[in-house]
């Protein structure tokens, strides 16, 4: 039955209707109701703030003070606070969150951001460069010390931004990668971990054994992290052969892996 129903709610999501938040709004119209004639009866007559339009937020009264949950808010901060102790000589990343992971980075340091995309803004300690990884330009090989890409290469090949619709867009993604980082650098790797699997056009996910197997003829295996399928953060797992085969649990869960370029 809670199958069916998280069927159901995701669907309707898929549609644009979210149920939770229409529920949370009837309610809230209420209060929305009862606090402006209280505010109208405060103000009387005075006039120093007169009403403009009418501007109903509904539903936050309901809702927790932000969102310090989930894939995105754990891996990009943590990651963030990895570059910072690390603190490589150049470090580039592959499609991450521009308002999470890159601008922590930027806080502290400049960053260059490689997206198949375009980006018009002008930001301090942002570069920008638009390039497609799965052809990598030649200028770009052996090109930094540090890496990351989280939350991204699951989407490559899939064309959901507009890239090529490719099976192998990922492995030529990651093969690619290498190519651009030097000798003994470092990789910061994050995607959905779970049972094997493409949910197109969103992503992929992976088993946590298959990354241990496509990084490992490239790359030495530093530590990993992960993000189980309730938003709870686990750092510096160390993972036993049933963590591996169990994919720590996780159905949809967020793998943050750190690999060494050999």
């Amino acid at each position: 039955m809670q199958n069916l129903k998280r069927k159901i709610l995701s669907k309707l999501l898929f549609w644009g209707f979210d149920l939770k938040t229409t529920k949370q709004n009837i309610r809230g119209f209420h209060f929305y109701k009862k606090d402006f004639a209280l505010l109208k009866r405060q103000k009387g007559d005075d006039n120093s703030f007169v009403f403009g339009k009418k501007y109903p937020i509904l539903n936050e009264r309901f809702v927790a003070s932000g969102v310090m949950s989930g894939h995105y808010f754990h891996q990009d901060l943590y990651v963030a606070q990895q570059i910072f102790c690390n603190n490589p000589l150049k470090h580039i990343d592959i499609g991450s969150r521009t308002d999470g992971f890159v601008a922590h980075v930027a806080t502290f340091r400049a960053i260059e951001i490689f997206d198949i995309r375009t980006q018009n803004a002008k930001v301090k300690n942002i570069i920008f460069r638009q390039a497609d990884l799965m052809n990598l330009p030649k200028d770009f090989i052996q090109y930094c010390d540090s890496i990351s890409a989280l939350h991204s290469i699951e989407h490559f090949g899939l064309g959901r931004y507009g890239d090529p619709i490719d099976y192998n867009g990922h492995i030529k993604a990651i093969s690619n990668i290498s190519k651009i980082l030097k000798p003994s650098g470092r990789f910061y790797f994050a995607v959905p971990i779970g049972w094997q699997r493409i949910e197109f056009n969103a992503h992929r996910v992976f088993s946590i054994q298959y990354i241990l197997e496509l990084f490992k003829e490239e790359f030495s295996f530093e530590k990993f992290s992960y993000i189980n399928d309730h938003g709870d953060f686990f750092e510096n797992k160390q993972l036993t052969n049933a963590d591996i085969l169990s994919n720590c649990g996780c159905d949809y869960g967020c793998g943050i892996f750190e690999f060494i370029k050999k």
